[in-house]
């Protein structure tokens, strides 16, 4: 029996009318982005005005996604900001979260 091949999840970044920045995990990321521009994604980004896709990367499964989107919310913009202009510390932060963590039993 074969198994079913799951789709990899992306990290995304949308920008703001109002230059904020919102972190989001999906499979699609065209899909996701044309939901949150026509209202029917995430609240937070109801009658924010224009939205602009700032950052995406594939970083693997579900599991991976959702370590990292939770850790990108707790950046300060300026953090924030760094990922989206300088791939290098969005490939660091990705790095040390796939490293696994030993546990002392």
């Amino acid at each position: 029996m074969l198994m079913a091949t799951m789709p990899p999840w992306y990290l995304y970044l949308i920008r703001t009318a109002d230059n904020a920045l919102y972190t989001g995990i999906t499979t699609d990321v065209a899909r996701r982005y044309r939901q949150h521009q026509t209202g029917k994604g995430a609240k937070a980004l109801r009658g924010k005005g224009e939205l602009t896709l700032a950052f995406a990367a594939q970083v693997g499964d579900r599991s991976l996604a959702l370590r990292i989107e939770y850790r990108i919310k707790q950046l300060t913009k300026r953090q924030k900001e760094r990922l989206v202009t300088e791939r290098e510390a969005f490939e660091a932060l990705l790095s040390s979260l796939q490293t696994p963590v030993l546990k002392n039993d």
